[in-house]
C-alpha cells in the first residue's frame, strides 16, 4: 500500500462498532445495503463485524465472498487469541480465517488494569497474545490491523508498558497501529501530546535491535475515538495533525454509549479545511445521501441539526442572515453545501423578514419584489398565523400554498364542504371493536361528492374517506402516503384544552412534502394538515408548485 502524506484512509465501523449504539439492530441484508453504499462512497476499509460472534456475521461475511465490494477493503474484526490458549488453537480466530477477508482488525489491551483485573493474566502473556495472534494471522496470508484499546488510559497509568504492547504488535507484523479513546474520556490536547509520543517511540525503533531482524518496516498509525466527552471529531482531527494517516469512526456517529468519531463530520473537516485527501468530491458530495440512507436502514430520526449532512447545517432563519446569504453565501456558511451533498434552505417563521419572503419565493420559482405589495401581505398573515401557534419552518408545503393563495396563483383542486367523524367502541370484559367512520362532502369541478371510509382511528378514517372521494378525479392519489405525524401542545397548562399544532409529513415515492394545521380541536388540526397535503400532492403531479426534494 503506497500512502501520501497528505493522504487519510478512513476505516468504517458502523456495521460493527455503530451496531452496538442502543436500539440499533441490523439484519444481514441491512449490513449489505450499507457496505455497498460505503464501498460506493469511497471509504477504503469497511469493518464488517465479528465472525463467529453471532450467526447474522458469519453469513453477512459469506455473502460477501459470493459479491465481492467494488473498490473497499473487507476487514474482520476479532481480540487477541484467550490467556493460556496458542493461537493456532484458539478456535475463535477459526471464523476469522474462514471469512476470506485480506484484512484484520485484532484488539489488544493496552491498560495494564485491564490486563490483570479483566483478562486475569500477567502483563508478560498479554504481550505474547499480541504477538502470537498477530503473527499467526500472518503466518495465514492475512494484513493486520492492531487496535490499541484503552490506549489513551493505558499510556497515563503505565506508559512503558503500553509501549510494549506496540512493540509486541510491530513484531508481530501489524500494519497498522490504532490508538483507541474506548472510553472517550481523553481531550483533544492530550491526544495530540500522546500520539505524537507514542509515534515518536515507534518510529525511533530500528528493526534489527528493537523489533525484529524480520521486519523491513515500521507500521502506519490511526485513531479511533469516542464521544463520551463530545470531542470524538476534535480528537481525531488533533491525531491526525499529529501524524495519524487513518481514521476510524461511523456514520453520522453511531456507536455504544455516546457514540463514536461522526465520519459525516470528520471527513469534510479534514478535506475542506486541513487539505488532507480522503475520498474523491464527487464522493463526497454524496456524503448527506448516504448519512440519511444509513438512518433510514437503521430506522432512527436524522439529525436535523447535524453539521455539514443535517437539514438544518446550512438553514437560514434571521431576516438579517438572509439577506446576507442572498448576496454573497459565505457571510454565513463556512462551506458551500453542494461539496456535501447539501442544500441552503430559507427557514420561514416569525422571525423572517422580507429577504426570507423574497428568498423563499425564489425557492419556489417566484420572482418577487420587495416593493410588491403582496411581500407585506405575506409577511403580515405569516406572522399573525405563527403567533396562532403555526410552524412554517417545518411545513414549508403549507407555507408555499399560502404565498401562491396570497399571489392569486393557488389552484384548488377540491374544496371541502364539511365532514363527520364517528368513534364507536364495544367493551365487555375486553375491547369487542374500536374503529372511526368519517364523512366528507366536497366538491370537484363543481360535482358534489359524498363518500363515507372507516379506520382504526378518526385521522385514518378522514384521510380515508377523502382519498375515496377524490380518487376517481385524480387517480394519481393512490400513490399518496402518510410518512410522519407530529402532535404538539401549545399550552399545556391548559389541560385537554389546549391548542395542538399538528404537522403530517407525506409521500409520492419520489418526493416528500409537510403540512401544518392548529386547533383547539386535534381532529380540526389533523384535518387541516390532511387536506392541504392532498392537495400539495395533487398540485405537485400538476407542476403548479416547485417540486420538493425527498428529505
Amino acid at each position: 500500500m503506497t500512502l501520501d502524506h497528505r493522504q487519510i484512509w478512513i476505516y468504517d465501523t458502523t456495521l460493527r462498532d455503530g451496531a452496538q449504539r442502543e436500539g440499533l439492530s441490523l439484519s444481514t441484508e441491512d449490513k449489505i445495503r450499507i457496505a455497498r453504499h460505503l464501498d460506493r462512497l469511497g471509504i477504503p476499509f469497511i469493518e464488517g463485524g465479528w465472525p463467529g460472534a453471532n450467526p447474522k456475521d458469519v453469513q453477512f461475511f459469506w455473502q460477501m465472498q459470493e459479491a465481492p465490494l467494488q473498490q473497499a477493503e473487507l476487514v474482520a474484526f476479532c481480540s487477541t487469541r484467550r490467556p493460556g490458549i496458542p493461537a493456532a488453537e484458539d478456535t475463535m480466530l477459526q471464523p476469522i480465517l474462514a471469512a476470506g477477508t485480506h484484512w484484520v482488525t485484532i484488539f489488544g489491551k493496552s491498560w495494564d488494569l485491564h490486563v490483570t483485573e479483566g483478562l486475569k493474566t500477567t502483563l508478560d502473556e498479554n504481550l505474547e497474545m499480541i504477538r502470537d495472534t498477530i503473527a499467526y494471522l500472518r503466518a495465514n496470508g492475512r494484513r493486520v490491523i492492531y487496535d490499541a484499546e484503552h490506549w489513551f488510559d493505558g499510556y497515563k497509568h503505565h506508559r512503558e508498558y503500553a509501549l510494549k504492547t506496540l512493540e509486541a504488535a510491530i513484531a508481530a507484523g501489524a500494519e497498522w497501529l490504532v490508538f483507541c479513546d474506548t472510553n472517550g474520556g481523553t481531550l483533544p490536547t492530550e491526544i495530540a501530546h500522546i500520539v505524537q509520543a507514542a509515534i515518536a517511540h515507534c518510529t525511533g525503533l530500528t528493526p534489527d535491535r528493537d523489533v525484529s531482524p524480520t521486519r523491513l518496516y515500521l507500521p502506519q498509525f490511526g485513531i479511533h475515538t469516542h464521544n463520551d466527552s463530545d470531542t470524538a471529531v476534535a480528537n481525531a482531527l488533533a491525531a491526525v495533525m499529529e501524524g495519524a494517516t487513518m481514521v476510524q469512526g461511523t456514520i453520522n456517529g453511531y456507536g455504544e454509549r455516546c457514540g463514536n468519531a461522526n465520519l459525516c463530520s470528520v471527513i469534510p473537516n479534514l478535506q475542506t479545511k486541513l487539505g488532507y485527501q480522503c475520498i474523491t468530491e464527487s464522493q463526497m458530495s454524496q456524503l448527506t445521501e448516504v448519512s440519511r440512507f444509513v438512518s433510514e436502514v437503521v430506522n432512527l430520526a436524522p439529525d436535523d441539526h447535524a453539521p455539514f449532512v443535517g437539514l438544518s447545517a446550512f438553514a437560514h432563519k434571521g431576516g438579517i442572515h438572509v439577506s446576507a446569504v442572498a448576496r454573497n453565501p459565505l457571510t454565513y456558511e463556512h462551506i458551500q453545501p453542494e461539496q456535501v451533498g447539501n442544500r441552503r434552505r430559507i427557514v420561514i417563521s416569525d422571525q423572517a423578514g422580507l429577504s426570507n419572503i423574497l428568498a423563499k419565493a425564489r425557492s419556489f420559482g417566484i420572482e418577487l419584489e420587495k416593493q410588491d405589495p403582496a411581500c407585506r401581505e405575506i409577511l403580515q398573515r405569516l406572522k399573525v398565523l405563527e403567533s396562532e401557534g403555526y410552524q412554517f419552518e417545518a411545513a414549508e408545503a403549507s407555507f408555499e400554498l399560502l404565498m401562491r393563495e396570497a399571489l392569486g396563483q393557488r389552484s384548488r383542486p377540491f374544496e371541502v364542504k364539511g365532514f363527520q367523524v364517528h368513534y364507536d367502541m364495544i367493551t365487555g370484559q375486553q375491547i369487542l371493536c374500536a374503529n372511526s367512520l368519517a364523512t366528507v362532502k366536497l366538491t370537484v369541478d363543481g360535482q358534489d361528492i359524498l363518500e363515507a371510509a372507516e379506520g382504526n382511528g378518526p385521522v385514518a378514517a378522514l384521510d380515508a374517506a377523502l382519498r375515496k372521494a377524490l380518487i376517481n378525479f385524480y387517480p394519481e392519489i393512490a400513490a399518496f402516503y402518510l410518512t410522519d405525524y407530529k402532535v404538539r401542545i401549545l399550552d399545556g397548562t391548559a389541560g385537554t384544552s389546549a391548542k395542538t399544532r399538528v404537522l403530517i409529513e407525506s409521500s409520492n415515492g419520489s418526493q416528500r412534502w409537510t403540512t401544518v394545521g392548529v386547533s383547539g380541536n386535534i381532529l380540526e388540526a389533523s384535518y387541516y394538515a390532511v387536506v392541504e397535503g392532498l392537495e400539495y400532492g395533487l398540485c405537485l403531479q400538476h407542476q403548479t408548485p416547485t417540486t420538493l426534494p425527498m428529505r
